[in-house]
């Protein structure tokens, strides 16, 4: 059941559902832009999330009161919209080198082969369910379970921007070098984040990865020419 929470002074949060599904993530990108569509300059912000949505709004255009009002038909429309089809989602084939400090690691851990960890990773089809933590990272699920892992006992004080890792049942590259303590698998040659674009990060919540494994070579060409 939907509901809506309070969220600081300047924000209310709609929570959507009570569980992440895989129809979600587009559902709640569409809502997002109708949201923006019909509050315009209301709204500061608008944070998607696996079963949510954030709003920013700006208290002196609105108040949260009003903001619900004016929330009301365009959830109504959102409960009746039964799913936006995956044809909808644009699908980002990217490129990786699967040479990660932490490849063997995890192929010990999840009682497989190096080869096997590559492949089954490398055959999934995977959603953007939200955008957060550093400005462009991509959750992207679900990771087949053969691979599932709990984040790093003792995260790395730096993880190098394109690092491609995996925690619980979620992949990511990171876009810019973080702290982090998820498992790298290997590297993406291409930049996925640039604040000088527009948008600044090709991936948005609802879109489809797909990984396509490299050689070392091919690395480096195109990182060379990203």
């Amino acid at each position: 059941m939907i509901h809506l929470e309070p969220a600081g002074a300047e924000a209310l949060l709609l929570v959507l559902a009570e569980k992440p599904d895989a129809a979600l993530p587009p559902r709640i990108a569409w809502l997002a832009e109708r949201v923006r569509q019909a509050l315009g300059e209301r709204v500061v912000d608008l944070v998607p999330g696996m079963t949510s949505l954030l709003i920013h709004y700006d208290l002196l255009r609105c108040d949260q009161q009003s903001l619900a009002t004016r929330l009301t038909p365009l959830l109504e429309e959102w409960m009746a919209l039964q799913a936006v089809t995956a044809a909808q989602a644009r699908l980002h084939e990217l490129p990786v080198c699967y040479d990660g400090d932490d490849l063997l690691a995890v192929a010990q851990a999840c009682r497989l082969t190096v080869d096997e960890v590559i492949r089954l990773h490398a055959a999934g089809d995977y959603q953007v369910a939200a955008i957060g933590f550093a400005p462009g990272f991509a959750y992207l699920g679900e990771l087949d379970p053969r691979l599932a892992l709990p984040r790093r006992a003792t995260p790395r004080l730096r993880v190098p921007a394109g690092s491609l890792a995996i925690a619980e049942r979620q992949t990511a590259i990171y876009p810019q070098a973080s702290p982090g303590g998820w498992h790298l698998l290997g590297r993406c040659p291409l930049r996925l984040f640039d604040a000088a674009q527009t948008p600044p990060s090709p991936l948005a919540v609802g879109d489809r990865v797909r990984f396509l494994a490299i050689d070392a070579g091919d690395f480096e060409r195109l990182a060379e020419s990203s």
